[in-house]
């Protein structure tokens, strides 16, 4: 679990918490019942989950696209800030994680607000394009494989509509990116991810050292 924005100090974080969090008794429960999973550590940071439900409230998003669910904290998050018939899309391969996303849903009656799909989340994108979903959404955030990070966001960049607005978890990983004797594909991936997004014409974006780190890319027309 990513349990503080990186670079703060354990004190420092525990401060940022305790002065900014409003916490929903269903997000509390979902951090208890994914900390005592061995892959605790995929979940996001509380004040990510935060965070996330403030963009959905200034951008005014009503149509949400979300590259991995887990077990359902960020889709609970800005699920709760959308408005009455907003909607979002998770799309996962687990049935095992995403069976405590169902969980977090239906507590925190948000459910009608949700649609699973449970594929490789590239066939699933392919197909809302094929569909003629292209430039039809508000958000969407990606937080998945990272060595298909990049497929993720071309197609996450065409379903989205002109001041649409992308945002992309663990582009800090850690702090690996900038360790250049860490060659994996995950890290190499979002090396190359970071670069392409800070060159990219197509979209304003600015990278916020918020948990583990998030980019912000937002599509120009």
């Amino acid at each position: 679990m990513s349990t503080s924005s990186i670079g703060l100090s354990d004190t420092l974080h525990d401060y940022l918490v305790a002065s900014t969090l409003r916490d929903h008794p269903v997000l509390a429960w979902l951090r208890e019942e994914t900390a005592r999973m061995p892959e605790a550590r995929m979940q996001i940071a509380p004040e990510q989950g935060q965070f996330l439900q403030l963009i959905v409230e200034l951008t005014g998003a009503r149509r949400i696209v979300e590259v991995g669910t887990f077990t359902g904290y960020s889709s609970t998050a800005m699920a709760l800030a959308l408005p009455p018939g907003g909607t979002i899309l998770c799309c996962d391969v687990s049935e095992r994680f995403t069976s405590i996303a169902r969980r977090a849903w239906k507590e925190a009656r948000v459910e009608d607000k949700v649609e699973l799909r449970i594929a490789p989340a590239v066939q699933t994108l392919d197909a809302l394009i094929a569909g003629g979903a292209a430039g039809t959404f508000d958000l969407a955030f990606i937080d998945a494989d990272k060595s298909n990070y990049d497929a993720y966001y071309e197609r996450c960049l065409t379903l989205l509509r002109p001041g649409g607005l992308a945002v992309i978890d663990n582009v800090l990983w850690s702090g690996r990116v900038t360790d250049p004797s860490v060659v994996d594909d995950d890290t190499r991936a979002l090396r190359a991810l970071n670069g392409k997004i800070h060159a990219d014409a197509r979209v304003t974006q600015s990278m916020v050292p918020i948990g583990d780190g998030l980019t912000l890319a937002r599509r120009r027309a």
